[in-house]
């Protein structure tokens, strides 16, 4: 049996509670537009975790919103979906019947609803610790690199280790002093690659390689004005550019549902937050319809 999720905190604290329960034989970390696009093929026994749902899976547990971008699940399916603060939430509520266990990760699980569904405070922004902290060394857009070793190796650690000794772990504390010496270019970069368009803020990282590591949310703090960011970058493949949307998560005023928009351009997401993958020779285009869209809906 395979587990097949996301490589960030929702989908590590969604691996420990699984792992628990079940006999998994394999992790696998792929990017929702992989099950999307079809690059990525279910198999028999799969628990597909965080992703959007695709025939043939096991079981299957999401909180995204369900678009017409993706397959739609069949009643009865196995697993859980809701519009819950994380996935992992979801996770723990289908096992914790049958394996009261679970219930000491509690803390963890509080935390990655906190991180998932961005309700963070400017200290969370600013001077990150505990479960957050971790989130934000595991976050691929903070820009540490390659993290699937990395999220091996916190999923047994939070398993049979204390919060402190995990933080304490040598590759945690590597990725921490990275986030903490690249903090200032990446608040120059970011001022220097960003504009302020009505009520959104548009930065656009196309062309800087790599990019300087840094907290996504940063940008809320260094354009308090606006109350949606787009966030513009190379993509996985050279002919497509990635296109990550969020409402600010201090000035909370946006209409606009993300993940809706998201969809219209084969992405997705939640209502404040969501991607897509755009092709390279449409994505100016695609940008400004977006872009149009948030501006009107405020």
């Amino acid at each position: 049996m395979r587990l097949v999720t996301r490589g960030d905190l929702d989908g590590l604290t969604s691996a420990v509670i699984v792992t628990t329960c079940e006999t998994i034989d394999d992790i696998l970390l792929i990017h929702p537009q992989d099950v999307t696009d079809r690059r990525f093929v279910a198999s028999p026994g799969d628990i597909f975790v965080n992703l959007p749902y695709q025939q043939g899976c096991a079981k299957w547990f999401d909180h995204h919103l369900l678009t017409n971008t993706n397959e739609t699940p069949p009643p009865g399916f196995d697993g859980r979906w809701g519009l819950a603060p994380s996935a992992a939430r979801m996770v723990y509520e289908y096992y914790l019947p049958k394996n009261p266990g679970i219930r000491a990760y509690a803390a963890l699980l509080d935390e990655t609803d906190r991180m998932d569904a961005a309700q963070l405070t400017l200290d969370d922004v600013l001077a990150p610790k505990g479960y957050i902290l971790l989130g934000f060394t595991l976050d691929p857009r903070t820009g540490l690199g390659a993290f699937k070793e990395y999220f091996h190796a916190l999923l047994q650690a939070l398993k049979t280790q204390p919060l402190d000794r995990v933080l304490a772990l040598p590759e945690v504390q590597e990725r921490v002093l990275r986030m903490r010496e690249q903090d200032a270019l990446f608040r120059r970069v970011t001022i220097e690659r960003s504009r302020l368009d009505g009520n959104v803020v548009v930065t656009d990282f196309r062309g800087i390689d790599p990019v300087p590591v840094g907290n996504r949310f940063l940008v809320y703090t260094l354009f308090p004005e606006a109350n949606i960011s787009v966030r513009v970058h190379r993509g996985p493949t050279p002919d497509r550019v990635a296109v990550t949307i969020g409402h600010s998560i201090f000035n909370r005023t946006s209409r606009t549902n993300v993940g809706y928009l998201a969809a219209r351009h084969g992405g997705g997401g939640h209502k404040a937050a969501g991607t897509c993958l755009v092709p390279l020779d449409q994505a100016d285009a695609a940008l400004a319809e977006m872009i149009a869209v948030m501006k009107k809906d405020g």
